[in-house]
């Protein structure tokens, strides 16, 4: 019960409260939500993805371990939410959606808190989610990024358009600049770090707008698929190939708890920016993240329970 108590408090928490402060102040004074969505995606996320990439540090067996695990689960839940898009005939815009809600997930704030609050006192487990976190961001700013994108765009003008975009170039060159081991001055690591800091609270905010005149429509099989797929399957398979793999202790446990964050908060982003269906996304980060209060504290107890 406690552990229950302080996941709500120190994680669940503190995220609606920035999302019903981005509802209160969007009904209060009316935000733009264009300008909100090309800061986010033109300036906050490339800064958010290049700070991570340079400040990250990946060791040997276990980095191969972790990422042999992280691309195998990931490519089944692409199987899973392309055959179900194909399967329910969803058209283009939703169709990129629903693939999106149910491979990505908030493994940012909402994940490092979580680890942050669960291996307290085990850095290895923190480590995990911190690689998590940068595959994760990679994952969304390739794979989702692709998703969206190629709605609008098609054949052979997908690649030109997604280099276009300011994310791309910087994790690029955090990678450039990391294995560079070029050391960034002051004067100018301040501004960036103050950028990056910025990205969570404008981000909630700006999915807490994005639902403020939300009407949840009836509930859809899409919608409830997308659920389903983010809280239940993502953590399902996760268990199995663990198993599979033979892993154990707090790799085991902190993979499996990687695995079951609500939808991120990328996917309405993106929908809103490229016109896909972004009710439908922001209903489906909104509800996907309320419910991750029972699924994902059942998971960090499932998990110490098994491994």
């Amino acid at each position: 019960m406690d552990i229950i108590l302080r996941i709500f408090l120190q994680v669940i928490f503190p995220v609606f409260l920035l999302l019903g402060a981005g509802v209160f102040l969007h009904r209060k004074y009316h935000f733009d939500m264009n300008t909100l969505s090309k800061m986010t995606t033109f300036v906050l996320m490339p800064t958010v993805g290049f700070v991570n990439i340079y400040q990250s540090s990946f060791t040997g067996d276990l980095l191969l371990t972790i990422v042999l695990f992280l691309v195998t689960q990931n490519l089944g839940l692409m199987i899973f939410s392309g055959v179900l898009a194909r399967a329910m005939r969803l058209e283009r815009r939703v169709a990129a959606t629903f693939k999106n809600s149910i491979v990505l997930n908030n493994s940012g704030n909402y994940g490092l808190s979580v680890s942050q609050l669960v291996f307290q006192n085990n850095a290895l487990g923190l480590s995990i989610q911190v690689i998590v976190t940068i595959f994760q961001n990679l994952l969304t700013h390739t794979y989702g990024l692709f998703n969206s994108v190629s709605v609008n765009v098609k054949g052979s003008k997908i690649l030109p358009e997604l280099l276009k975009l300011p994310i791309i170039h910087a994790i690029v060159l955090g990678f450039i600049l990391k294995a560079s081991d070029i050391a960034i001055p002051g004067f100018i690591w301040k501004p960036i770090e103050n950028v990056s800091n910025a990205f969570l609270a404008i981000a909630l905010f700006t999915l807490g707008a994005q639902v403020a005149y939300l009407k949840l429509r009836r509930p859809s099989l899409p919608l409830f698929l997308s659920i389903f797929g983010r809280l239940i399957v993502s953590p399902l398979l996760a268990f199995l190939i663990i198993y599979t793999m033979g892993l154990q202790g707090i790799t085991a446990q902190a993979l499996l708890i990687a695995s079951s964050y609500p939808s991120s908060r990328n996917t309405a982003l993106f929908a809103l920016e490229y016109d896909n269906d972004p009710d439908y996304a922001a209903e489906t980060v909104l509800i996907t993240t309320l419910l991750s209060g029972i699924t994902v504290t059942a998971v960090v107890y499932m998990s110490k329970v098994i491994f």
